[in-house]
This record gives C-alpha cells, structure tokens and sequence, in this order.
C-alpha cells in the first residue's frame, strides 16, 4: 500500500496526537514513518546520562483525554527520559497506534506532484510514498550539530553527541573524557559521568544561567490532588505565556528594597523549577530589572564554587538571564568542585584542532579516550531543511528559506501546499512547555483539514502577503524583548555556520498566539490561498 490521505513524520510527542487525531477523528487513512526503531522522538535519542525533562511532570504530557492524565502516575517532579518513554509507551497503547507507524525509515525527499496534488515521499529504503497531506512533527530539537572541527576524523578514541546517544551502554569508567559545550544537555549530563570517569575536562564556549532543578519524588497527597485537579490544571496551561502551571505577578523588582527583593529570589532558589524567572513581572523584559535576577545568580555561582578562577569563567556572562534557553541542573556548579574535573575556557583558550589522541587547544594538548559533544542542535530549521522539501514550481525549502525561515504562524509555508509543519520556525515551540504547544498545533491542523475536505477543496498553503507580514511580527515582538541582547544563541541560528541570523521562534506568548490561530480558523482561513 503507497497511497494514503495523510503522512506524519515522526513518532514523538506531536506524531504520536497527530495520528490519533488523523485516523480517529478525521477517519483519514494515515501513515506515521519514523526514522528510529521505536516511538518516542527526542526521547527516543536523548539518552545520555542525567537526561531529564525541565518542564514539572504533572504538567508535561497529554491533557486532551482526562483518561490518559488520570491513569498515568508521575513520580518524580522532573520526570527522566527513560519514564518519559513509558509514558509516550503507556499513551500509544491506549490508542492503539503503533499498527500505523512504519519505523526504521528516514525521508531523503519528499516532492509535492502540482498536477496529481500529491506529495511524493522516498524513504533511505527505496520505499515510494504518496498522500494528500504531509505533516512534519520532527521536533524543534532533532538535528544533532556537531561543530566543523578540524582534525575530527583523525580521532582515534570514539566520540558522541548528547542528542544521538547509542543505544548500548556507553563505559566511561575511569576514561579521561573531553565534553564539549555547556548548554541544557552539557548540564545535566557533566554531574553524571564526573561520578564515574578519571577525569573529565569540561570546555565551555558561553557560560549559561542555571537554576537549581530540586527534583524530589512526589507525595501520595500531590499525585492525589494533581489528578484531582486536571480541569483547572488543563486550563492554567492554556493561559500562561510559556504553558507552564506558573504565572508572572504583578510586582515590580523595583517595589522592593534590596533585602526584600532578595528574599523572594532565596525563596524562588530553593524551591527551584523554571519559575524562578517569574519571581517579578519585569525580569525577562527590562534590562535593569533583569541585573537585579542575573546577580544574584552570579553570586549564588561564585559562592558554591571554591576555585575563584573557576568561578570567574562559570559566572563571565555575557548575556542577560532568560535571554537565551533557561537551564535547571542538579549539582552543575558543585561538579566544579570535584578533583577529577577541569574546565577550559574556549575565549581565552580556544580549540586549534582535534588530534589522533585529544584536543590541541591554544595553550595545550590534551589527550581523551572519548570525546562528548554538547553542543546542541541545528534548531527548528535543520529537522525540516533535511527531509529536501520541493514545492509548487520545484521550489526547493533549502533555497526558499536561504535567508528567512518563511512561514505563517509556524504552521504552513506559502508554495507549500498542504504542508504542515507542529513546532515550526515562527511558533512559540521551543519558548514553551513543548506539550501544550503540540497540543494546538494538532488541533489546529485537525481542523484545518476537516474544513478542507468538509468543502471538497484541493489545496490549501499560506500566502506571501501573510508570511511577510508573520515575519514582521516576529521581528517586531523580538527586537523589543531581551533575547537580541544575546551576542550568540541558537534562538536566532548563532551556532550553525551560514544559518540565517534572524529570531526563528514567536515570542509573543502562547495565549496571545492561539487567539490569532483561532481567529484565522474563525475567519475560514482567509490569510491562506485555498484552491
């Protein structure tokens, strides 16, 4: 069987709800391909040491099926990959949707055919595939980068990246090992193979903004009560900026004196949770405000870790807190305080080249038995520009998106037709608690199509007026929040070579951007060119 109305890639958290919502609601014949052997997306991949979720468990899943919330017991306050696994494991067999994925397949193209109105997808085994609905749910964060280093092929030891973890356990047990890069994954995982390793030298590009995650195991009476809660807890998310279970109160950093206002940030510091940033309202969006916050960090940092050099390079930030992605970790600053760990810093000392045995930096030869690479991802973009999509007129995304990562509201891109992307550049996506976006997206595209086929209509793809004018937005709502004041980060494409410099995320908020998606559906979709 080649022909399906609908084709999902990706069997993660959106590919997985896009499926159920396809075949169950839409009663559309859909096929989901996943390129790795078993569901699970990001989670399928991340599995190095220490892998953690940093959104709070009882918020980070499913709530459109008040059965699925109710059965499924978190037990932690940040749930760690492998249960994150069994609770994506836990929600398939519910569904029963595993019959309609086809795993072990990457797309190497897929071609939208003008005058069939089909989009043609080839797999890397031979495998042809058409559908009148292609839906990329490849996640934000799949597109492993590892840097251009010169010399990389010359290593003799083995080398890995946090985001393609192998499968089989990995020894570190009393190797010397390099890890490169200290963004999310670089901080959980340092804490965890400083445990086991001889020695671990840790070589850091940008110091990062970390709060303690305090993760703990949840009481019987909080299991109890976030069940109980579901309705309201279902609701909080949908109005809070970033979907998460917390909001910003109304207090300014300026109400206060120093003594109070560093009283709130101590309280927020011990409880830990991403909800530190939103101690006062102004935080993420006044500079001077935003000092008070970045300070008492900055002291917090200088105070756990003893060697002063260290803590100089730990703390040499330059970049406002929340600016870039916000980070949790468990023990981050005080593995800094072990004998066996080291960190180099790659402004004053930077990396020449990759040798047979080690690493050549500017000052030193190192050498490494393996060599971990933290260093994140080719963000939003990369997941898409790897499937070589070619449009109406073979109008290829890679030249399409060149120099703007062109879309309207994140979901569809004009030539494109019946292309659509969950998490897309120019959605909220990464800026939230990833589930409760992936939610609206599904629902949207849902209805989206039921509207199509409900109407007997061929196509339907966003217009250029529409995207230019998204665009503009985003630019607008980006240059005057804080996260320009970043020299470097992957919100805007800083880390990969050639990627277009501009913010790829809408950073308005997720309340503000499901309005406007509900009235684009509202008006029938008028800011879209329908055939």
């Amino acid at each position: 069987m080649t022909n399906f109305d609908t084709i999902i890639i990706g069997a993660g958290f959106s590919g997985l709800y896009q499926l159920y919502r396809c075949r169950d609601d839409l009663n559309l014949k859909t096929l989901v391909i996943e390129e790795g052997a078993d569901l699970g997306g990001t989670w399928y991949w991340n599995t190095y040491p220490g892998a953690r979720c940093d959104s709070e468990s009882h918020t980070y899943g499913y709530t459109f099926s008040e059965n699925i919330y109710k059965n499924w017991t978190w037990n932690e306050k940040y749930p760690k990959q492998s249960t994150i696994l069994k609770y994506l494991n836990y929600v398939e067999k519910k569904l029963n949707l595993r019959k309609n994925i086809l795993f072990n397949h990457k797309i190497i193209s897929a071609k939208y055919l003008e005058r069939k109105n089909l989009w043609q997808i080839k797999t890397n085994k031979k495998k042809v595939l058409f559908c009148k609905y292609l839906i990329c749910a490849v996640g934000s964060l799949s597109a492993a980068n590892i840097p251009k280093i010169k010399g990389l092929n010359t290593y003799k030891g083995k080398y890995y990246h946090t985001g393609k973890w192998p499968k089989k356990k990995v020894n570190l047990k009393n190797q010397v090992v390099a890890q490169i890069g200290t963004g999310s994954s670089g901080i959980q995982v340092a804490p965890e193979i400083a445990k086991v390793v001889k020695k671990l030298v840790i070589f850091q590009r940008t110091p990062n903004y970390s709060i303690p995650a305090r993760n703990k195991k949840l009481t019987r009476e909080f299991i109890i009560n976030f069940k109980k809660d579901y309705e309201k807890i279902k609701k909080i998310l949908k109005k809070t900026p970033g979907g998460h279970t917390f909001s910003f109160p109304n207090r300014s950093v300026f109400d206060f004196n120093n003594k109070e206002r560093n009283k709130i940030f101590e309280k927020a510091w011990s409880k830990g949770s991403l909800a530190f940033r939103a101690c006062f309202s102004d935080i993420t969006k006044n500079i001077k405000a935003n000092e008070t916050a970045s300070n008492f960090i900055k002291e917090k940092i200088l105070k756990i870790v003893k060697d002063e050099e260290v803590a100089k390079i730990l703390t040499n930030f330059d970049h406002p807190f929340t600016s870039k992605r916000p980070t949790l970790n468990t023990n981050y600053y005080e593995t800094f305080n072990k004998k066996n760990v080291q960190l180099v810093d790659l402004k004053s000392n930077p990396i020449i080249k990759i040798t047979k045995k080690g690493i050549k930096t500017k000052n030193k030869d190192f050498n490494f038995d393996k060599i971990i690479f933290a260093t994140g991802y080719d963000a939003l973009t990369g997941p898409l520009l790897s499937l070589n999509l070619v449009g109406k007129n073979q109008t290829k995304l890679k030249d399409y998106w060149s120099k703007i990562p062109k879309s309207y509201l994140g979901l569809m891109i004009p030539k494109f037709p019946n292309l659509f992307i969950i998490q897309g550049p120019g959605s909220p996506s990464v800026l939230t608690n990833v589930p409760v976006q992936i939610e609206q997206h599904v629902e949207w595209i849902t209805h989206c199509i039921s509207f199509i086929e409900l109407n007997k209509k061929r196509s339907i793809e966003a217009s250029l007026s529409s995207a230019k004018n998204w665009s503009n937005e985003i630019k607008k709502l980006a240059d005057a929040s804080l996260f320009m004041k970043a020299k470097s980060s992957w919100y805007k494409g800083d880390n990969i070579p050639g990627k277009p410099k501009v913010f790829i995320p809408y950073p308005g908020g997720l309340p503000r951007y499901r309005n406007i998606c509900n009235k684009v559906e509202k008006n029938q979709y008028k800011e879209f060119l329908i055939k």
